[in-house]
């Protein structure tokens, strides 16, 4: 078994999946190995389908049941070199809005985060509608501060998009990054390196705790504030689909029952 996750996870770099999806393949395909042998399965269909049956009755979301059934057809096909198709149709998955945060209360959060890098990052990950780990990995060559552009770059997808940089912070970047190479980390460590996902994760629930906003936000609400923003100061969902780098208009277009105007306009007959 150990043998085969090495040749899996092999497997996953040659094909230049990312460190996150890596992780995760290899997590559910060790449970679904240790799952067939523990349950003595040997169909192969039976296996899967038992195996993501108790996914669903613990249960994990769509989301999860799906990661896990790619996990194993990636694993059959590409280091098995198994041909037989999985006739096995995937979770629908859950149709939730995102949450979102009004511009009052991503002022609140900033102004309760006192360390000056943090509460930069969490700045630029609204103004531009960064991932976490988008911030993290951002370097000082990708910033143009003149031209109000951030470069990201190798995202989700493997895609580069070109975002928006906030006037008003250019000084404070500036300040920033002042005496440091372009190869650096816009936000590194004092270790050097750059910073975590958790330290970034933990700085923001505790500001959001302090500005005692109710909302179940994340980080990432972060990047839906921004797309719901700039909808409903009028920009075109395709110039937002771009600023997000999403490679499908309808991934864009759940932001627009957030902004619908038309609904908000309704009165309850109450």
């Amino acid at each position: 078994m150990t043998d085969l996750l090495k040749q899996t996870k092999k497997i996953l770099k040659l094909k230049n999946y990312s460190p996150k999806t890596i992780k995760s393949y290899l997590m559910y395909i060790d449970q679904y190995l240790k799952f067939a042998k523990n349950k003595n399965i040997k169909n192969k269909k039976d296996a899967i389908e038992r195996f993501l049956l108790e996914k669903v009755e613990k249960g994990n979301s769509s989301q999860t049941i799906n990661l896990a059934l790619n996990s194993v057809k990636f694993f059959y096909k590409e280091v098995l070199k198994d041909d037989n198709k999985i006739d096995l149709k995937f979770a629908k998955k859950t149709k939730k809005l995102p949450v979102v945060l009004t511009k009052a209360e991503i002022l609140e959060i900033i102004d309760n985060i006192s360390n000056q890098k943090y509460r930069l990052a969490v700045s630029l990950a609204y103004a531009g509608g960064l991932r976490i780990s988008e911030i993290q990995n951002l370097k000082i060559k990708d910033l143009n501060i003149e031209e109000l552009t951030v470069h990201i770059k190798n995202t989700k997808g493997k895609k580069d998009r070109i975002t928006v940089f906030p006037e008003k912070l250019k000084t404070d970047f500036q300040n920033l990054i002042a005496g440091k190479n372009l190869n650096d980390f816009v936000f590194n460590s004092n270790r050097g390196g750059k910073l975590t996902t958790r330290s970034f994760q933990a700085v923001f629930k505790k500001a959001l705790k302090k500005a005692v906003i109710k909302k179940e936000a994340t980080f990432h609400s972060l990047r839906h504030s921004f797309a719901t923003h700039l909808l409903e100061n009028g920009t075109d969902v395709r110039y937002v689909q771009e600023l997000l780098g999403h490679a499908n208009i309808r991934t864009t277009q759940i932001y627009t029952q957030v902004t619908n105007p038309k609904l908000k306009n309704i009165k309850s007959p109450l």
